[in-house]
């Protein structure tokens, strides 16, 4: 296994800002499936272990995928410099996380469809939700970074969730303003004369 393979993997898992399966970093980099997985366990071995005390990045595995983040107690400093943006249909998904959790990534796919795959990925990266293995499918948590992103001056599960309901999710919900002013090219009925009586609907024949 030669250097080149190893950076070409590398390069994937420090751009991708989310973890990667196998099979994107084998078209990414057109290497096969062998090559890709030793290059992993040699970055994993250099990254987590040869240069553990030197390095503030690491390589870990999210489920059947790989991603390359800043250890946890880095996180803090790195992510509060540069706080990513969140749209509303990831934020949407983050607020049912955070108002359900513990849940499982099964049960979140029957909310929000087959989306959820994608926005757990982005989030993962994003370092405000942890995601652990439990049987075929995942447990999906908030990270303590989420209450500091949002402002929570908390991390008990139920004030999160009070504040989810007051502010999240009824930010996502707020409706847009319905315009009620009549437009100026719109016909108007003529307003009837002091004194006329409004016409009936039917009026009798003569």
């Amino acid at each position: 296994m030669g250097v080149k393979e190893d950076r070409l993997v590398e390069s994937v898992l420090f751009s991708a800002g989310k973890p990667v399966g196998l099979e994107e970093i084998q078209e990414t980099t057109g290497l096969a499936p062998k090559q890709v997985t030793e290059a992993i366990d040699n970055l994993m071995q250099s990254y987590n272990v040869d240069r553990k005390t030197e390095t503030s990045i690491e390589i870990i595995k999210a489920g059947n995928k790989f991603t390359m983040q800043v250890k946890r107690h880095f996180i803090d400093q790195s992510l509060m410099v540069a706080k990513p943006e969140i749209k509303n249909d990831l934020l949407k998904t983050l607020a049912l996380i955070a108002f359900h959790q513990p849940v499982k990534q099964s049960n979140l796919r029957h909310m929000i469809g087959e989306r959820v795959y994608e926005d757990v990925d982005q989030l993962i990266g994003m370092h405000l939700i942890h995601s652990m293995p439990h049987g075929s499918t995942e447990v999906l948590t908030t990270t303590r970074l989420f209450p500091e992103y949002f402002g929570i001056d908390s991390t008990k599960p139920e004030e999160i969730r009070e504040f989810l309901a007051k502010k999240v999710i009824g930010h996502i919900a707020t409706p847009k303003p319905v315009n009620t002013e009549e437009k100026d090219d719109e016909p108007r009925d003529p307003e009837p004369d002091e004194g006329q009586q409004p016409q009936t609907q039917m009026q009798k024949e003569d």
